[in-house]
């Protein structure tokens, strides 16, 4: 098992940024590639980026590319989320997902969860 802990959420005015934090604890080594996702009310669940966990490589949906940033730092199994140039619609919570064998797109997908962090930007 992998236990996921987002943090980081908050509300920010627009054009702001943040980072959100994603720590994973447990059988990490089971890790192929962590994502971001998002869902705002009465929306479905949004890809916001992957990295595939061995060379940290990413991939980012193009609604936030050039404005999200991932990032990994491996001696406290941690990923991060930084978001500039935020915007209104980029309110939702956050999740991050663990998967043992992909790097894609899909939540379906990812095995494991985190309870989500709550972004609110305001105009």
């Amino acid at each position: 098992q992998v236990q996921l802990v987002e943090s980081g959420g908050e509300l920010v005015q627009a054009g702001g940024s943040l980072r959100l934090s994603c720590a994973a604890s447990g059988r990490t080594f089971s890790i192929y590639a962590m994502g971001w996702f998002r869902q705002a009310p009465g929306k479905e669940r949004e890809f916001v980026g992957s990295m595939r966990w061995s060379d940290s490589s990413t991939y980012y949906a193009d609604s936030v590319k050039g404005r999200v940033t991932i990032s990994k730092d491996n001696a406290k199994n941690t990923v991060y989320l930084q978001m500039n140039s935020l915007k209104p619609e980029d309110t939702a919570v956050y999740y991050c997902a663990a998967s043992k064998y992909y790097s894609t797109t899909g939540p379906n997908r990812y095995d494991y969860w985190g309870q989500g962090t709550q972004v609110t930007v305001s105009s």
